[in-house]
């Protein structure tokens, strides 16, 4: 159930024309009220010898009576709403339903008999209008303090009691919705989405990675975006107001939006503190690893950029209130993705995106954690520029991606340890289509890994059985080798010939932190695998695969880096994935 408050100048009779009448697309069906503040309010919908002159004058009648002493705004419109999934309510409901909302903001108190005046108009199955003056009948002004917070507190009760959907509570930290009107006009301009929602988007990737407010200024205007910065007298820079070119009120002007009205934190204050406390480098760290055929810029910041969110994972994990500035870090790194990733991920990875932005936003100040490597890797990833979907760009994609599923799913349970339900449902949601972003981009490197893992000589393929065996457990059938575990011992093959030990390198892997919210962990492993021993994150068919049942060629050994296994691993990977 969602009750949406909002508040007006002026007489309610423009508010009951429209409530009591057609609706602007003749949307609205048998309009009457349910309740009022005395049971005999004018009824226009159902007695057509009452008008809407008569009942809107009603209800402004203690507003004019105190003349001059009227409040600026004096209208008070609450809809609520039901899920199209909840049962059937009838009038006697939804009439209790007014009069809850109504004593819980303390609008009308319950046995207040001077209180203001109030409809409640039922023009549809699913709401209700709440319309109300807020003067009370004693002449004294209604007080409005958390009635938004109130509303939706009560909200949560009557969706237990009634038996409907039962929607996360909110703590306040969340970005305004769009309200009616913008959707309206969005629907009318053959818009997505309102241009709320789209500036929103773009002031977030711009502000990924940015290291001045020079830069994410400029950013914003290269994404196409109308800018007007705010000055004090002193000439210092107060704030900034965006606008979509072409987007315009009746008057002809621009619709500008301020940062804080898109979000919370995307006011210039909170964005200043963002760069004062994280800055990112002002070039991207330079890649001094050898040059390897066919990695481009992309490719490499990618696997950075997987580095980076091992380590927020490692952070989240620790389950203290620092790793909150780490979230805000990811959810850059997650925009900066979303703005650069190839065609066949893009639409998920935004919608990943914008899931996880209201999981970056809760009451918990984190005031000493250092973002810099999760900024500067989000830095580097905006100026490699876009990846492809293809070749070493895409299996990077699916290396990065992999691990920031669990970034995601950490994230869950760091709030929900806090009973931040709505940030915690946020980012399962991200990890949704995080998912299936993955799967885009790992169908091809994944499947070429299985196909090697298949194809390996018998006696290569049984030393890798024993070594995934000995780390993971014995989970290979009797007969023969664990299908599962193809594409792990085919990149536990090639890093032995890159010169590693499997068994050291696989301990290394498993005890790169969390596994078991994994629904892969044969996935995970791989990609880190990879990462560890900078193997291409595109697998080519190495000398050592030949036929099943052929002979590897003698070749000379190449040494081995040894890796000391971990003392204690975080995890046992041998307990079974829950199913998520």
């Amino acid at each position: 159930m969602i009750p949406k408050i909002r508040t007006g100048t002026g007489g309610t009779y423009g508010l009951i024309r429209y409530l009591c009448g057609p609706g602007r697309r003749d949307e609205h069906t048998d309009q009457h009220l349910v309740a009022s503040w005395n049971g005999f309010a004018p009824d226009p919908g159902r007695n057509p010898h009452h008008t809407i002159a008569q009942l809107a004058a009603q209800l402004d009648q203690p507003v004019k009576a105190i003349g001059d002493r009227a409040p600026a705004d004096t209208i008070w419109h609450c809809s609520v709403r039901t899920d199209p999934g909840d049962r059937h309510l009838d009038d006697n409901d939804w009439a209790n339903i007014a009069r809850r909302i109504l004593h819980a903001t303390g609008i009308a108190p319950e046995g207040d008999t001077t209180a203001c005046r109030w409809v409640a108009v039922r023009h549809a199955d699913d709401h209700i209008h709440i319309a109300a003056t807020l003067v009370r009948q004693d002449g004294r002004l209604a007080n409005l303090s958390f009635d938004r917070r109130k509303a939706q507190a009560e909200a949560r009760l009557i969706e237990k009691e009634y038996g409907l959907r039962q929607l996360n509570p909110g703590d306040g930290t969340a970005a305004k919705n769009p309200t009616s009107a913008e959707r309206f006009k969005a629907e009318r301009s053959g818009r997505t989405e309102t241009p709320r929602e789209t500036l929103r988007e773009a002031v977030r990737q711009a502000v990924a990675g940015a290291d001045s407010e020079e830069e994410f200024f400029t950013r914003l205007r290269e994404a196409g975006l109308r800018v007007k910065l705010r000055h004090l007298p002193s000439g210092d820079l107060a704030g900034y107001n965006v606008a979509l070119p072409g987007d315009r009120n009746g008057a002809g002007e621009p619709i500008w939006f301020p940062g804080s009205k898109l979000a919370p934190d995307l006011s210039l204050l909170k964005i200043r503190h963002r760069l004062d406390a994280a800055p990112a480098t002002g070039a991207p760290a330079p890649d001094d690893r050898p040059a390897r055929p066919g990695r481009s810029a992309p490719a490499r910041r990618r696997r950075d950029a997987a580095h980076a969110a091992e380590r927020a994972v490692a952070a989240l994990d620790q389950d203290d209130d620092e790793a909150a500035a780490h979230l805000v870090g990811a959810g850059e790194l997650l925009d900066a993705l979303a703005q650069t990733s190839p065609a066949a991920t893009r639409a998920e990875l935004r919608e990943a995106a914008r899931a996880f932005e209201r999981a970056t936003r809760s009451h918990v100040r984190a005031e000493h954690s250092d973002l810099r490597a999760l900024r500067s890797a989000a830095r580097g990833i905006v100026h490699a520029g876009s990846a492809l979907g293809r070749g070493e760009d895409g299996g990077a994609t699916a290396m990065v991606l992999s691990t920031f599923v669990l970034v995601t799913l950490a994230a869950a349970r760091w709030h929900s340890a806090r009973g931040h339900a709505q940030q915690a449902a946020a980012s399962r949601k991200a990890a949704d289509h995080l998912r299936s972003a993955y799967q885009q981009a790992a169908a091809t490197p994944m499947r070429t890994m299985r196909e090697i893992g298949r194809t390996l000589p018998d006696g290569e393929r049984r030393r890798q059985d024993i070594t995934i065996r000995a780390v993971l457990g014995d989970t290979a059938t009797p007969k023969g080798p664990a299908r599962e575990h193809d594409a792990l011992a085919a990149v536990l093959a090639e890093a032995e010939e890159a010169g590693h030990d499997p068994k050291a390198l696989l301990e290394k892997a498993v005890d790169r932190r969390e596994l078991e919210t994994a629904r892969n962990t044969t996935d995970v492993l791989v990609w880190r695998i990879r990462r560890l021993a900078d193997l291409p994150a595109n697998p080519e068919q190495p000398n050592i695969r030949k036929a099943p049942g052929t002979q590897a060629p003698t070749k000379p050994a190449r040494p081995r880096v040894t890796q000391p296994a971990p003392a204690q691993p975080v995890t046992d990977p041998r307990r079974p994935a829950p199913c998520r």
